[in-house]
């Protein structure tokens, strides 16, 4: 029994060593197998991430890389078509200018060709243009001399018409009341007294005028006379003065009647 004891009691603890150890040996395998298996499976997820993101990437890089050669593409065609175009508006103009050359060489050509006939033609134009000046005076001279004629006749009318005025004065001045002063410019002052039965000395005045086409005109009138151009116009058609100035003192009698009345 003691024997059994004893040797059950060193076997009691060695084997709770052992178990305890055996239980420490399949723990820390479990462990390490939890830890490899969580290895492998970050290393797979790391991959397939990795492969993921490769993918992505790469895909969107040859995508702008497409999207870029493609830009350049059209960049570059457009401005192929515009340089292009340029060289063609650049040959027009060449053309162009070339052409402009060549006319300015025909007008060139064309000038010294004129100048050539005007030198050999100028004798004769001097000529010609020295008979031209002389007719020109000519012609002129005569001009003037139409032109002093004319002015001598009307001078001339000028100078009857006064004169017939003048004779008529004593006329006018016995007969109507009428007294005829010459004033400045070359006019008649016609002054009718008379004609206001209250006021005889009361002097009823117009003057008168030859105009530069040598008809009477009617520069001033005292009192004035609303109907004065319409004498003055019906003189000029009939050139019937007496009756013209006999015509005036009417309208001035009856002016003064309508004042009184």
């Amino acid at each position: 029994m003691s024997g059994a004891v004893v040797a059950g009691g060193p076997r009691g603890p060695l084997a709770a060593g052992r178990r305890r150890g055996l239980n420490a040996v399949c723990y820390s395998t479990m462990a390490n197998a939890k830890t490899e298996d969580e290895i492998t499976l970050f290393e797979r997820d790391m991959k397939e991430f990795w492969i993921e993101f490769k993918s992505v990437y790469g895909t969107e890089q040859i995508n702008q890389t497409l999207t870029l050669r493609d830009s350049c593409k059209g960049s570059i065609d457009v401005l192929s078509a515009k340089w292009s175009k340029k060289l063609k508006e650049g040959d027009l103009m060449i053309d162009k200018i070339q052409e402009y050359n060549n006319e300015i060489l025909q007008q060139s050509k064309c000038i010294s060709e004129k100048e050539e006939q005007l030198a050999e033609i100028k004798l004769n134009q001097e000529e010609e243009q020295q008979k031209n000046l002389t007719d020109s005076i000519q012609e002129l001279k005569e001009e003037l001399v139409k032109q002093m004629e004319l002015m001598s006749s009307k001078d001339k009318a000028v100078k009857e018409k006064m004169e017939r005025l003048c004779k008529s004065k004593v006329l006018f001045e016995e007969c109507l009341g009428l007294e005829i002063r010459r004033i400045h410019d070359e006019q008649l002052q016609f002054i009718f007294r008379h004609i206001d039965h209250k006021d005889p000395d009361k002097p009823y005045t117009f003057t008168l005028s030859i105009n530069e086409q040598g008809d009477y005109q009617v520069t001033s009138c005292t009192p004035t006379l609303d109907c004065i151009a319409e004498f003055q116009l019906k003189v000029r058609e009939t050139n019937n003065f007496p009756a013209f100035v006999a015509n005036i003192r009417k309208a001035f009698t009856a002016l003064s009647y309508k004042q009184s009345a």
